[in-house]
């Protein structure tokens, strides 16, 4: 019997996007959730509890910026990847900063995204995933 499907929270406030996302990961055999901004994944990520986040930056309410950040000081140690249109070396730099596993720019190839869930979970080749 196959362990329990990853758990992966699509934070992303474009509905076309955050569906496109949540389409492609399930079809790939992951559990997924989805959060419309950032204050909506602080809500629930206690509840899910997901192995992987993917945070939009620019969003409504609450930025990724700011919800990594929150993520990170209230413990949250899984793997959160930036799924985002600002590319510029700055911003990678204070994703790096603020604990962001990883950084994917828009647009984007969906199997591109999964196998980089996939390598940080270490399902995939070079992954760094950990123990649970």
């Amino acid at each position: 019997m196959n362990a329990l499907p990853a758990r992966v929270l699509v934070v992303e406030d474009d509905e076309v996007i955050r569906e496109l996302i949540r389409l492609n990961l399930e079809l790939e055999g992951f559990e997924v959730f989805t959060a419309m901004d950032g204050q909506d994944c602080l809500e629930r990520v206690g509840h899910i509890r997901p192995d992987v986040i993917t945070m939009d930056v620019m969003m409504p309410r609450l930025d990724g910026w700011a919800a990594v950040e929150r993520l990170r000081s209230d413990g949250y140690d899984r793997c959160i990847v930036m799924v985002t249109a600002r590319a510029q070396a700055d911003d990678r730099r204070r994703g790096e900063r603020i604990g962001v596993d990883d950084y994917l720019t828009k647009p984007f190839d969906p199997d591109e995204l999964v196998d980089l869930i996939r390598a940080l979970l270490g399902d995939g080749d070079g992954g760094v995933g950990g123990a649970a």
